[in-house]
């Protein structure tokens, strides 16, 4: 069986000039990164135009069976240009940290992927390097103006700024910098994320111009002086300095699928630390760009989705008109309580145990979001007709259709039906609502999402919480959406609990507000923003031979 690289080293790419032509862009407005890739100039864009239907891919719980949640993202926007729908696929951004890792790229695989695929999975155009060196320059000053006075009487013990790389590198977690006498700087601890934890990402991704962009920047709380006041990078002077180091990056990304279909790749903050959707200007560029626009979010519904809606479509004025569940037999046994080696057999008791999962993220979309919505299985060869009847008699309790996607295998071909609902979904009135109002307050909103999405009965708060949530509020930060951190592997904040548990408390252990993004972030759990690598990381198998080609990238 040929791998996805092979798969997509073997495909003849086109001129990325000639994918531009598809939505309308002309060499003028575009900028070229080599022949394959290119950056859109939001400038140029016809802000007149009517937008196009949004739709959302989303999945279950994942699982280490896989769900291929952007794998049917991709052959989706292909089934829909098949049967002709002009059709944009808005894609996230791959961190290299998993790359390296353990989970693997983010543009696909089989016949469903997007190229150039070794490059959008390494360094790209450089995006993720721009926030690095931004997020790093303002750690930089916060330092230096330590070092040169501290007028601002920044508090040593309560910087919030971290310094951040995109790998994995658990040994920068915690760290002591600063040493080596006077000259070398002010000792003190400090720690790294990973750069796609990072606020910096999220503001980029949440931000709708230059002049925006800047003005988040400058809003970014680093630090708490003495008397507890907020330090902002506005009262660093650095928003200036940070905007100019990412005044490439805010363009979105083009590049193409396999079935030629326009890719706008852009941004890519995690979902169980941040919002995990790709850039709010990537996703308006595409719904002027064409009459559908097909983008995801990061993990199950329950995280990504649920953030899809509530902070960036809250935030950017957008209203989806469908949604995609994405499952799999495989994972949903997994939820039933099998193991990765025992899915290959038919198993329908276990199969009956883990359908709570998958129907509590559909009910979730279609009553609590008021979205229509179709589930699309990804079909493997070790799934009998009965699993699938199954699967299909139970989403049809609740008035949904399942539909069988074998796009790995077929590309755009394997997803004709699945194409033909979306837009038979898009048609219909959509009642699209958010989950909380704006008016409610920080306990309110956290205990909304907690009961209405998670399935559980209410919420712990540490002593720390409270007191960081009062303070909060009383701040004025109280309107904003909560973007809360937890485990991506169970509807609640203990991994352990598969399926669709009941009955359960979530434990909020600390709040922060990240100002910049416009969020504030809940943490539960315990939520490491600086992943490590496995025992056996995926760094090293990949390789590349004489004549620069790359090899055992997936």
């Amino acid at each position: 069986m040929k791998t996805d690289l092979e798969i997509s080293q073997e495909y003849a790419l086109l001129p990325i000039a000639e994918i531009a032509e598809k939505i309308g862009l002309t060499t003028d407005d575009i900028e070229l990164y080599g022949k394959y890739k290119a950056k859109i100039d939001p400038k140029k864009i016809d802000k007149t135009k009517k937008d196009g239907k949004l739709v959302l891919v989303t999945a279950i719980t994942p699982t280490p069976a896989g769900e291929g949640k952007t794998t049917t993202l991709i052959g989706l926007a292909d089934a829909m240009n098949l049967i002709g729908k002009k059709t944009v696929v808005a894609m996230r951004e791959p961190s290299l940290g998993p790359v390296f890792g353990v989970k693997g790229g983010a543009t696909g695989g089989g016949y469903s992927q997007v190229v150039p695929m070794e490059d959008i999975n390494l360094h790209f155009t450089g995006d993720f390097h721009a926030l690095g060196a931004a997020n790093n320059l303002l750690a930089a000053m916060i330092d230096n103006h330590i070092f040169h006075g501290n007028e601002l009487n920044i508090d040593l013990k309560r910087i919030t700024w971290k310094r951040c790389v995109d790998m994995n590198d658990r040994q920068l977690r915690f760290v002591t910098d600063g040493l080596g006498g006077e000259k070398n700087g002010v000792p003190r601890e400090d720690g790294y994320d990973i750069t796609v934890a990072s606020e910096i990402m999220a503001v980029l991704c949440l931000a709708e111009s230059f002049s925006d962009l800047k003005k988040r920047i400058a809003r970014i709380i680093v630090a708490y002086d003495i008397f507890g006041k907020p330090i902002t990078a506005g009262d660093l002077k650095a928003e200036g300095a940070m905007t100019a180091l990412l005044k490439d990056a805010i363009k979105p990304n083009l590049v193409q699928t396999l079935g030629g279909t326009p890719a706008i790749i852009h941004g890519g903050p995690f979902a169980n630390i941040a919002h995990g959707c790709n850039s709010v200007i990537a996703t308006k560029a595409a719904l002027k760009l064409s009459d559908y626009c097909v983008t995801e979010a990061g993990f199950g519904a329950d995280l990504g989705a649920e953030k899809f809606f509530d902070i960036k479509c809250r935030k950017a004025g957008l209203r989806p008109s469908a949604a995609v569940v994405v499952a799999t037999v495989r994972a949903l046994k997994m939820h039933g309580g099998l193991k990765k080696e025992q899915l290959g057999e038919q198993d329908l008791d276990a199969l009956k145990k883990g359908l709570p999962n998958l129907l509590r993220h559909v009910s979730n979309v279609k009553n609590v979001y008021g979205l229509p919505v179709v589930v699309a299985v990804n079909r493997f060869p070790t799934d009998t007709d009965e699993e699938i009847d199954e699967v299909i008699k139970e989403c049809k309790k609740l008035g949904v259709n399942v539909k069988l996607s074998t796009v790995w295998e077929r590309g755009g071909e394997g997803g004709r039906e699945l194409a033909e609902e979306v837009v038979r979904l898009c048609e219909e009135k959509s009642a699209f609502k958010l989950c909380y109002p704006d008016d409610y307050s920080v306990k309110q909103k956290i205990e909304a999402v907690t009961e209405k999405i998670y399935g559980g009965k209410g919420v712990n708060y540490t002593p720390n919480a409270l007191e960081e949530i009062q303070k909060l509020e009383e701040g004025g930060f109280g309107a904003l959406p909560v973007c809360i951190a937890k485990t991506q592997y169970s509807f609640s904040d203990d991994a352990s609990k598969l399926g669709a548990p009941e009955d359960f408390e979530i434990t909020v252990r600390s709040v922060k507000v990240s100002a910049g993004a416009g969020f504030i972030v809940v943490l539960t759990g315990n939520i490491i923003t600086m992943p490590g690598l496995p025992k056996l990381p995926a760094a090293e198998r990949i390789d590349v031979d004489e004549n620069g080609v790359i090899r055992a990238l997936f």
